[in-house]
């Protein structure tokens, strides 16, 4: 017992954390869904903000192969407003199971993928339909 706590404290203070980013991508954005972006947390690390639109790409089209879902870029704004690094539409990103956000509900009418520069996955919201 005192091992698992001991290498549950070691993985909460290594595990990498995300730093939303607010490069000025907000000018112009219907405040509803500003504040939705800004109030995502993580689903499986709770007190971690998802990040936000910097960080977010429409994933419309949802894939299942077996156990795995993927998430299909379908994201073809422009990066440069957003200061976001591209990534090209159809590219398919594994979606972890822990990833999977469902409490907040969904403004922006498309299911958003939040990453990382290096397409580390940190939220997925699916479309509520509007």
């Amino acid at each position: 017992m005192v091992v698992g706590v001991i290498v549950f404290a070691l993985v909460v203070i290594f595990s990498p954390r995300a730093h939303a980013r607010d490069a000025g991508q907000w000018e112009g954005s219907n405040h509803e869904i500003r504040q939705w972006f800004e109030s995502l947390m993580q689903p499986d690390q709770p007190t971690i903000s998802c990040c936000g639109e910097a960080d977010a790409y429409w994933a419309d089209k949802i894939q299942v192969e077996g156990e795995k879902v993927f998430a299909i870029i379908t994201d073809d704004r422009p990066d440069g407003p957003l200061r976001r690094p591209h990534i090209p539409v159809g590219t398919k990103i594994e979606v972890p199971p822990w990833k999977l956000k469902f409490d907040r509900g969904n403004p922006s009418g498309h299911a958003v993928i939040f990453l990382s520069t290096t397409r580390q996955v940190y939220c997925f919201v699916q479309s509520s339909g509007i």
